[in-house]
């Protein structure tokens, strides 16, 4: 591989771009210490694919890029451009299409390192492999760094050996062998994994058909399971259908008599509404009529007292009139006059004031009568309210303990069927209990050998699987051992093909060393000895080596040569005259020898007659030559120690195949028995807990008669002793009639005392009547006094007012005479109206006392039919909550049958 040019920007030192030009032949570049020349050459370790950043005398691989100076700033990246010349068209495939090839390697900061071929992204690998194919690489021994040549000198023969054959031009191909490897590797190490992999399937794949067959079963009997139960769902859903048509027409009748109920609890609520709303307006009427009678009979009074009071009125006139004209002397006569009718108007308010003063006591006893009517009446209607309310409770107590009393009997007959039940019902459930502990005792007995069988089964497949995994590891053992038998046989037989294919082109020459065999380690005696006329052809005619008869000459110091040659017969003469002695014993036998004669080393040494000494050559090519050739001849015989070595190992591999073949089939058998063992301890587990569970059942349930037996005979003594307690309390009960007779002498003494009361009120409304009258009649009197009083005092004053005073007494004597007449004719009419009130009055009472009985009755018919209404409203409450019930059971079952239908989500 020929480097064109080399150009940095931005690597190392070389801040500035920098192009090194690479010409044929030797290019050197000099410099002082601290120059960069080593840069160069990490440069192109680094464009090469040098990973390792101590290779680049660095604690990081972004130490490459210029880190600036006091002066010059740092460099975001680092560049390095390598140009290959490829005129010979050598690139691999894919890399190089022209005659040069560009190999570019960037580095950014904080984004890594990036390689591009001729402007293509490519991967470091490609890169790697590019230079390897040429036998170089960022680890070539090619590129000599500082003390490497020491290095190289002191190596081992590995590190040698990696010289030779990048030298021998077969890194690339090494390289790709180990990544062969590797990837080959990989693929073992897969197949063992597939091979895991395959065994747990097999085992799963047992488990999952004893799985298949169990959900088999599993879903025949829940095929048949959900047809039993879509059978019993339809059952409950047509019982719950019939229950509920039946508990909607019952709730239909209940809702009907309910409604009628109402109406006519309704319809007496209103006849009572209207009998009381009349009982207000009579009771008005009546003490209307009561109070304008007796307005009417104080309006009578009131017209005595006018009459008498104008009668008064004409006889002052008449005084009056005849003081008139008199003189001042009988103005004296007029004052006692004037005394005289204020002296009886006085006497008259004291007689009212004295009828007035026993007013208030007459009130007062009026007005306690009033309350203690009142007070009566009150009692009386609580007296009746609560022999109406005892009535009331007593009928429904009786109606109550009627009900109890027929439930309870009903309940004890029922009590007693469903013991006659329980107790036929458990003698078959005692005999199927017998019978479900004798087969849960078998399906144990069952389990028990099943479960036997399994753990021999298991015992048989642990000793397969040990005997299959001593057999893998013997197989993996074998093959391991066939693999590095086979990959030494092709190591030596590609170091062998390569090293018959160098003394094949070595004898093309045609040389006499083609028909040497030299013993081992004495090759570089011989390339001593003959050096470069070995190559000379074997001639009987022109140059050449020619058979002559050997010259007779004195023994040699040291090991004669030629027995340890196998030459042609050409030979024989110069060979006859070569001894091999000790490297440290030549230069003092070199004095010894006769003309022709030589004597070497094993190491390479040569010291000749004519004076001539040479040091071993270690660039001898044919020492090499016979070097090469005496190593292929040991790599042959190598090589067919290893062919039957890979031999032996192939046969015992495939011996331990066989035997790992036959110990999986063992295995897989034991999988299988151990599988099936499984299964029928399954199965028997399965039929051991169905039995049990049959059984347990069957206890249960007959624990549960018991129970329900001993239950049910204690309810039916329960039963029994309240149905005697309900009898015993309805008899104990007294009789309703003497309560609804009580409670009518109750509302009798009720309207009695209303009557009273009634009577009481009218009585005190007359004697406040009178009161006032006599209070307005005494007020009238002290006024008309004062007047007298007042005229008594003005005597003097009024004298001069006879004239006028005579005018008005004559005209008040006019209205007094006028007055009696009117007051006849009020008294008439007053007359006609008192009679019309009285008898007003007297309808009045008789309405009431109508209305009240009317009242009374409505309120009876009343409470009798809130009494049917409220038992008509229970009925529809219980008729509403059995059909809801019903509905509610339809409904569920309709879902119930709705999911059933849709399966499982």
């Amino acid at each position: 591989m020929q480097f064109d040019r080399l150009r940095l920007t931005g690597f190392k030192s070389f801040v500035e771009p920098a192009e090194l030009g690479i010409a044929p032949g030797l290019t050197g570049v000099v410099g002082p210490n601290g120059c960069g020349k080593s840069n160069l050459l990490e440069a192109l370790r680094w464009v090469m694919g040098e990973s390792r950043p101590t290779a680049m005398r660095g604690g990081g691989m972004e130490d490459v890029i210029f880190s600036g100076t006091d002066g010059r700033a740092p460099r975001p990246f680092a560049e390095v451009q390598l140009l290959l010349d490829n005129s010979d068209r050598t690139a691999p495939a894919g890399l190089g299409a022209g005659d040069q090839i560009e190999v570019v390697r960037r580095i950014t900061r904080d984004a890594g390192s990036a390689y591009r071929v001729d402007g293509r992204d490519v991967r470091a690998r490609d890169v790697a492999l590019l230079f390897a194919d040429a036998a170089t690489g960022a680890h070539s021994p090619a590129l000599v760094r500082q003390g490497q040549i020491g290095e190289l000198i002191a190596a081992k023969p590995r590190a040698r050996r990696r010289v030779l054959e990048e030298a021998a031009g077969i890194g690339g191909l090494h390289q790709r062998r180990h990544e062969a490897e590797l990837r080959l590797r990989a693929a073992e190490a897969n197949l063992e994994r597939l091979g895991d992999v395959i065994a747990g399937l097999a085992s799963q794949l047992a488990a999952l058909d004893r799985q298949a067959r169990a959900a088999a079963r599993y879903r025949e009997i829940a095929a048949e399971l959900r047809a039993a139960e879509g059978a019993l769902l339809w059952r409950r859903w047509h019982d719950a259908a019939e229950a509920a048509d039946a508990a909607e027409a019952a709730l239909r009748e209940a809702l009907g008599a309910a409604g009628r109920a109402e109406a006519q609890a309704a319809a007496r609520r209103e006849a009572r509404a209207a009998a009381e709303a009349g009982l207000p307006a009579a009771r008005e009427e009546a003490a209307v009529a009561e109070a304008v009678l007796r307005r009417i009979e104080v309006a009578a009074e009131g017209i005595d007292a006018r009459a008498a009071e104008a009668e008064a009125a004409a006889r002052a006139a008449e005084a009056a009139l005849s003081q008139v004209g008199k003189d001042e002397a009988r103005e004296g006569a007029l004052a006692g006059d004037a005394r005289e009718t204020a002296e009886r108007l006085d006497a008259e308010a004291a007689g009212i004031e004295a009828a007035e003063a026993g007013q208030g006591d007459a009130e007062a006893e009026a007005a306690a009568a009033v309350r203690a009517a009142a007070a009566a009446q009150g009692a009386a209607e609580a007296e009746e309210s609560a022999a109406a309310e005892a009535a009331a409770r007593l009928v429904a107590r009786v109606e109550t303990a009627a009900r109890a009393d027929d439930a309870a009997k009903a309940a004890a007959a029922k009590a007693a069927a469903a013991l006659e039940e329980a107790r036929r019902a458990l003698p078959p459930a005692e005999a199927a209990a017998a019978e479900a502990r004798e087969a849960a005792g078998a399906a144990r007995d069952a389990s028990g050998a099943a479960g036997d069988a399994a753990g021999a089964a298991e015992r048989a497949l642990a000793a397969a699987e040990a005997e299959a995994a001593k057999a893998r590891a013997e197989e993996e053992a074998a093959r391991a051992a066939r693999a590095a038998a086979e990959g030494a046989l092709a190591t030596l037989a590609s170091e062998a093909d390569a090293l018959e294919r160098i003394v094949a082109r070595d004898a093309q020459g045609g040389g006499a060393i083609a028909g040497i065999e030299v013993a081992p380690g004495y090759e570089r005696a011989l390339a001593a000895a003959l050096g470069d006329d070995l190559a000379a052809p074997l001639a009987e005619e022109g140059a050449g080596w020619r058979a002559l008869p050997p010259l007779p000459g004195a023994a040699m110091a040291g090991e004669p040569l030629a027995a340890r040659v196998e030459a042609p017969e050409a030979l024989s003469r110069a060979l006859g005259r070569v001894a091999v002695v000790g490297a440290d014993e030549g230069a003092a036998l070199q004095a010894a020898l006769g003309p022709g004669e030589r004597l070497v080393s094993r190491e390479g040494d040569l010291w000749r007659w004519d004076g001539l000494a040479a040091p071993a050559n270690e660039g001898s090519a044919a020492a090499a030559a016979l070097e090469r050739r005496a190593r292929a001849a040991v790599l042959r015989s190598e090589r067919a120690d290893a062919e039957a070595e890979v031999a032996a190992r192939r046969d015992a591999h495939e011996a331990a195949s066989a035997a790992l073949s036959a110990a999986a089939a063992a295995e897989a058998d034991a999988r299988r028995a151990r599988a099936e063992a499984e299964d029928r301890r399954a199965r028997a587990l399965r039929d051991e807990t169905r039995a049990q569970g049959a059984a347990e059942l069957a206890a249960s349930r007959l624990e549960a008669r018991r129970l329900a037996l001993t239950r049910l005979e204690e309810e039916a003594r329960s039963a029994a002793a309240e149905a005697t307690a309900a009898a015993a309390s309805r008899a104990a009960l007294p009789s309703a009639e003497g309560a609804r007779d009580a409670a009518g002498a109750a509302r009798t003494a009720l309207d009695r005392a209303r009557g009273e009361a009634a009577e009481a009120r009218a009585a005190l409304s007359s004697l406040e009547a009178e009161g006032a009258a006599r209070r307005r009649r005494l007020s009238e009197l002290r006024r008309e006094a004062a007047r007298w009083r007042g005229r008594l005092e003005t005597a003097a004053a009024r004298s001069a007012d006879l004239a006028r005073r005579r005018s008005a007494a004559e005209a008040a004597l006019e209205a007094a005479r006028g007055v009696p007449a009117k007051l006849a004719e009020e008294r008439a009419a007053l007359s006609d109206r008192l009679d019309e009130s009285r008898g007003r009055r007297a309808a009045a009472a008789e309405t009431t006392a109508r209305a009240e009985d009317a009242a009374r009755a409505a309120a009876e018919a009343e409470r009798g039919a809130e009494r049917a209404a409220s038992d008509a409203r229970e009925g529809r409450a219980a008729a509403a909550t059995r059909a809801e019930a019903a509905r509610a059971a339809r409904l569920a079952a309709e879902a119930r049958i709705a999911e059933e239908e849709a399966g499982p989500p």
